[in-house]
């Protein structure tokens, strides 16, 4: 995957293999960041965003042993970034999903569907407050469905540090999503 320069230099990346990388892995990386996201412009931006900072990285770039894990793990954090960042200017804008919250259901009155947008962009508003590795671990689980065992392998931990810092992030995602629905977050 990587292209030696000369037996000096470390190996790069060349433009080429940035490009297959691209080809394979670009429709996952922005149904990720869409996933979490919810908007397709901030999908396209958070694609930007890791494949930019592969080309900027590709004299270092290993994305062994697996491209697909790290290209999700870059796609989660890339939003968390472009989520935590309206956050912290109060310029959050959700877009509409059409994508049911979680009882696998879509709502089917206009009340239902507002109801939904709301606790989406609650749930988005209390994942920026969560540290980085908690609000990565949150996302996998709850936003792209990974079962702990994979969230495990993908990062690095064991199971049980997974389940732990998943208690604790559900923990204190609760406690923002009833400081948001109070009213209290500012």
């Amino acid at each position: 995957m990587l292209a030696a320069v000369n037996a000096s230099d470390p190996p790069r990346a060349s433009p080429s293999d940035l490009e297959g990388i691209f080809q394979r892995h670009h429709s996952q990386v922005f149904a990720t960041a869409y996933r979490m996201t919810g908007s397709a412009q901030d999908a396209e931006d958070v694609l930007q965003t890791v494949f930019l900072r592969l080309l900027r990285r590709r004299a270092e770039l290993d994305l062994s042993p697996s491209p697909v894990s790290y290209l999700h793990r870059a796609a989660v954090n890339a939003a968390l970034d472009l989520m935590r960042a309206r956050s912290r200017a109060r310029q959050v804008a959700l877009d509409e999903i059409d994508v049911p919250l979680a009882n696998g259901h879509p709502a089917t009155s206009p009340q239902r569907r507002q109801e939904d947008r709301e606790m989406r962009g609650a749930l988005r508003q209390a994942m920026t407050q969560l540290p980085p590795k908690s609000a990565e671990i949150f996302a996998l689980r709850f936003l792209q469905d990974l079962p702990n065992r994979e969230i495990a392998l993908a990062l690095g931990m064991s199971q049980t540090a997974v389940g732990v810092a998943l208690h604790r992030a559900r923990n204190q995602v609760k406690k923002e999503l009833h400081s948001i629905v109070r009213g209290d977050a500012s």
